[in-house]
C-alpha cells in the first residue's frame, strides 16, 4: 500500500510542477524518486540523491554482470544528453518517450526505483505534450506481463545499437495499454455513479459524498488529507472516512491507531485488476 501511495504521490508532484511551467528535468526526476522511496521498499537507497558508485545488473560481481550502467562520471554526462532530448520536439512523441525510456533505464541513475519513474516519465510526457489531458496510459503492467521480453529488448538494444525492435515492442505496449485504459476508465465511471447513486440514497452527508467523489483522483487517503481536500474539520473528514470503511468503500491499511492510511479498494481493482481486451 505504501508503494501504491508514494507512486501517486510522485505523479502527482510530478504533474504539479510541469503544469507549474517546471521543465521535464533530472532535478524533476530526483523530486519525484524522494517521493517515490519515501518509506517504501528502497528507503534505504538515498531517495532523491543521484547514485555516485558502479551499479551493475545481474550476476554476483561486476566481473560476471550481465548489464553495466556507465559509471558516476559518464552517468552525469549522459543524464545532460538525456535531459537535452526529452526537450527535442522534432521526433514522433511515442517513438521519443520509447527512445527516452530506455536511456533512462540503460542510464541507470539511482540506486533503486529506476524502473518505477522510467515508467512514470511516460505518463508524465505525455501529458506536458498535451497528448493526453490525464496520467491514463500506464505501461506497467504492459511490461510486467511481457517482465523478460521487456528486459531482453533493453538488454539487445544496448549490446547491438538496434532501437527498431525496442521501438516496435513500446509502440504495442502502447496499443494494448491504450485499450486496457479505455475499458478501465468505463468502469470507474460505472463504479463513481454507482457509489454516488447509493449515498443519495442513503441520504449521507455532503461530507461523505464528497469524499467519496475524490477518491478516484485520490484513492489513498488520511484524516488530514481528507480535511484539506474537501475543506472539512477534522473530525468531520474522520467521520467521513469512518462512514465509508462501514460500507466498505475504504479499507485501513497500516493497522495503526495514529495517522492511518486509507484506500479505496474497488477502485483499485477497476484501475488494476484485470481486464479482457
Amino acid at each position: 500500500a505504501t508503494e501504491v501511495a508514494n507512486y501517486i504521490v510522485a505523479m502527482e508532484h510530478g504533474l504539479a510542477r510541469v503544469r507549474d511551467g517546471f521543465p521535464i528535468s533530472i532535478r524533476l526526476f530526483r523530486e519525484m524518486h524522494e517521493r517515490l522511496l519515501h518509506g517504501a521498499r528502497g528507503q534505504q537507497r538515498r531517495p532523491g540523491e543521484l547514485r555516485t558508485s558502479p551499479v551493475w545488473i545481474g550476476g554476483a560481481t561486476l566481473e560476471d554482470a550481465v548489464f553495466v550502467p556507465p559509471p558516476p562520471d559518464e552517468m552525469q554526462r549522459a543524464l545532460g544528453d538525456l535531459e537535452k532530448f526529452l526537450h527535442e520536439t522534432d521526433l514522433p512523441l511515442l517513438v521519443q518517450l520509447a527512445v527516452a525510456h530506455y536511456q533512462f533505464e540503460v542510464i541507470h541513475p539511482f540506486l533503486d526505483g529506476n524502473g518505477r519513474i522510467g515508467r512514470l516519465m511516460i505518463p508524465l510526457m505525455l501529458v506536458l505534450r498535451d497528448a493526453l489531458p490525464q496520467p491514463l496510459l500506464y505501461l506497467s503492467a504492459y511490461f510486467e506481463q511481457h517482465r523478460s521480453e521487456y528486459y531482453d529488448h533493453l538488454l539487445i538494444t544496448s549490446q547491438k545499437g538496434d532501437l527498431m525492435p525496442w521501438i516496435a515492442f513500446f509502440l504495442r505496449g502502447v496499443r494494448r495499454q491504450a485499450r486496457d485504459s479505455e475499458e478501465r476508465m468505463v468502469r470507474l465511471v460505472e463504479l463513481q455513479h454507482q457509489l454516488r447513486n447509493e449515498l443519495l440514497d442513503e441520504a449521507r452527508p455532503n461530507s461523505v459524498i464528497r469524499l467519496a467523489e475524490q477518491l478516484f483522483a485520490i484513492p489513498v487517503i488520511t484524516a488530514a488529507r481528507v480535511e484539506s481536500m474537501i475543506g472539512v474539520t477534522r473530525p468531520t473528514a474522520q467521520a467521513a472516512i469512518d462512514a465509508l470503511v462501514d460500507r466498505g468503500d475504504l479499507r485501513e491499511t497500516t493497522g495503526r491507531a495514529r495517522r492511518r492510511v486509507y484506500e479505496a479498494p474497488a477502485i483499485f481493482d477497476a484501475v488494476y485488476g484485470s481486464v479482457d481486451v
